[in-house]
This record gives structure tokens, sequence and C-alpha cells, in this order.
């Protein structure tokens, strides 16, 4: 018997690590966990767990963002 794979698809995630954050945003995790600590990036905590919404990061990358581009 064959079973035919089904093309997947897989959701975007809407939050990350903190590690992942750091990855995604092309940061080391010092800059990153420098920036939670100021509160410029916002993040949520369920448990132990800390997460970062995948929209804040955006929010933080583009308050740094300047006119030349």
């Amino acid at each position: 018997m064959t079973h035919s794979k089904q093309p997947t698809q897989t959701t975007p995630p809407i939050a990350v690590s903190p590690d992942e954050a750091a990855r995604l945003a092309g940061i080391g995790r010092t800059s990153l966990y420098a920036a939670l600590a100021k509160g410029d990036l916002k993040s949520i905590k369920i448990g132990s767990r800390r997460l970062i919404k995948i929209e804040a990061i955006h929010e933080w990358l583009a308050s740094y963002q300047t006119g030349a581009e």
C-alpha cells in the first residue's frame, strides 16, 4: 500500500524565543537581551517561558530605520 504525501503547509510562528528572535533579527543574543532589559523590545512571559512576538521584532527594528534608504 502506498501513501501519497500531501504537501505540508506550515503556519509561521507568531512568537519566538529570545534566541530565535536574535537569529531572525540578525543580531547577537547580548544585544537582544539588552533591548529586552531596557524595555525597547516588548516580550511576553508565559510561565517560565519568555516569548517575543514577530510583530514586536518588526516594530523594534523599524524604530532604527533611517530616512536614507
